[in-house]
């Protein structure tokens, strides 16, 4: 997990990777965020509205599978083609002040995967400088609309975390906004592909 100016090499990345399938999740309220977040956190939740209908929600859920909700300018995401099932480990590399690449080790906790709703929580191994779950999501709601959502309960895994909160705190705020933008842009994106908007059917309720 130490930072370094360049960013890590496939090799080491996928030794890092492989050794944290045998890493317990770091906080003891594993799956918690399917229900009511535990006291002791900080609580985070965003949304934003995608478009309406079934091919909007269809490519919601593929840029949710291909991780596009990862702001590709500071932040990557090893194995690239990581699969989004339950137990997969995943590492997660964020750059600070376009200096430093830090790596943070999580879990895949559980997947959702509805008719009209579709996601997955990870949780945080010891090999991560924050302690906690977060979930991503789309949705298709009743009225048609297409949202996605970010949900987090988490607090500092390390001191140095702790000694800089403020800028942590704003540095998640900065990730879920960006992480919004991205999947907007990602999911306008595949959607304009679309030549024939009759296509575009909001289902009947």
């Amino acid at each position: 997990m130490n930072p370094s100016f360049t960013l890590p090499t496939e090799s080491a990345l996928n030794n890092h990777w492989k050794t944290q399938e045998s890493s317990p999740f770091a906080y003891p309220e594993v799956g918690a965020s399917a229900q009511e977040f535990p006291h002791g956190y900080d609580h985070d939740r965003a949304s934003t509205l995608l478009g309406f209908g079934d091919p909007v929600f269809e490519a919601a859920a593929r840029a949710l599978r291909q991780w596009a909700m990862f702001p590709p300018d500071w932040t990557q995401i090893y194995p690239h083609d990581a699969p989004i099932a339950a137990g997969k480990e995943v590492l997660v590399l964020f750059r600070l002040f376009g200096l430093w690449w830090w790596r943070n080790s999580s879990r895949i906790v559980y997947l959702i995967d509805e008719p009209a709703r579709f996601g997955f929580a990870y949780g945080t191994l010891p090999a991560h400088i924050e302690k906690g779950e977060e979930i991503f999501m789309v949705e298709l709601r009743d009225d048609g609309s297409v949202w996605y959502s970010i949900q987090a309960f988490s607090r500092p895994n390390r001191w140095y975390v702790w000694l800089g909160y403020p800028f942590a705190r704003a540095f998640q705020r900065k990730f879920r906004r960006d992480s919004l933008a991205a999947m907007e842009g990602k999911v306008k994106s595949e959607t304009l592909k679309v030549k024939d908007h009759s296509s575009f059917v909001i289902r009947p309720y």
